[in-house]
């Protein structure tokens, strides 16, 4: 009966070594490709995982994540992204900017993509429409270089008595010939005047900011771009030494002492792709999932840096305004 019983106790825990070793093998492994570093993308990592705990995935639990950052250099995304596909991944998510959607679109026909991206994802070939986006890529449309029109006619209503408006655009991003006729058309309708300068270079960021004051720009725009956030604080302290109001697309640039920004809220955007993630590894296919587009928009005033350039903001934008930083 005792070796009977030694017998039965080994089958036992060989059996659930194997079923371990089977869960293990079972757990869905997600690429997560973005083109800035970790540091940079902590809220929407949280946001991310947020979306997938809502569909039943926790990391560390019952799947896993494999991170690949650019670190700033687009140069390096096409590789990160080809690093996901031989890893076989059951699902990438392409986020940090237009070029890293493609590039993920260009690796892979088969794995299936979520992507979050600022542009329009039919225009730069990513998907066929946006409720039918074919094939094996869906993902998040943030708009954020479409809100160019919103951001002019805040810094009108901030300065009301600027001549003229600077641009500040990387002419290396995709959309960019897309958001430079969104601006000048919406300027022509408003009767501003503006002027694009173009930087996709750190050196060249320098080179525009400066310029600004020989323009006598009364504000200047940035428009939509990763790269732009990877120089957040170049941005923001070039800004404040030539003393020119700056509109930013995301929140990061006012809680970084910039004076404004006006974009897509986008820790609800990151949550929708781990939405999308979930349901994908569940068995949902990509062209089936319509790309979505932001509800939410953030409207946040940096009101020390509004005091340090000697701008009175007024009362009614005050009123929208989402978050005020005092």
């Amino acid at each position: 009966m005792r070796r009977r019983g030694l017998l039965a106790l080994a089958v036992g825990v060989a059996a659930l070594r194997s079923f371990a070793a089977t869960a293990q093998q079972k757990t869905p492994v997600i690429g997560w490709l973005h083109s800035l570093s970790a540091d940079r993308a902590t809220a929407v990592i949280a946001a991310f995982r947020e979306g997938l705990r809502e569909v039943g995935y926790i990391e560390g639990q019952n799947v896993a994540i494999e991170y690949r950052w650019a670190e700033g250099y687009n140069d390096r995304v096409p590789a990160l992204a080809a690093e996901l596909v031989r890893r076989q991944v059951a699902v990438i998510v392409a986020t940090g900017g237009n070029i890293v959607a493609l590039a993920a679109k260009a690796v892979t026909s088969t794995i299936p993509i979520v992507f979050t991206t600022g542009g329009d994802p039919v225009l730069m070939g990513l998907v066929t429409s946006l409720n039918r986006p074919g094939g094996n890529i869906t993902g998040i449309s943030a708009l954020t270089g479409l809100l160019g029109a919103k951001r002019l006619e805040i810094l009108h209503e901030l300065v009301p008595k600027a001549a003229m408006i600077g641009v500040v655009m990387n002419p290396t991003n995709p959309n960019a010939e897309a958001y430079a006729r969104e601006l000048q058309e919406a300027a022509r309708t408003r009767g501003q005047q503006i002027h694009i300068l173009n930087a996709s270079t750190e050196g060249e960021i320098d080179i525009a900011l400066a310029s600004l004051v020989q323009l006598r720009a009364g504000a200047v725009l940035i428009v939509t771009d990763t790269f732009f956030t990877g120089w957040r604080d170049q941005l923001v302290a070039l800004a404040a030494r030539y003393a020119i109001p700056a509109i930013y697309d995301i929140r990061d640039f006012a809680a970084a002492g910039g004076l404004i920004s006006y974009g897509t809220n986008f820790a609800d955007l990151y949550r929708q792709a781990g939405l999308y993630a979930g349901r994908i590894l569940k068995g949902e296919k990509p062209a089936d999932l319509p790309v979505m587009q932001p509800t939410k928009f953030d409207l946040v005033i940096n009101l020390k840096t509004a005091k340090a350039l000697g701008l009175e903001i007024p009362p009614t934008l005050l009123a929208r305004a989402d978050e005020v930083i005092e």
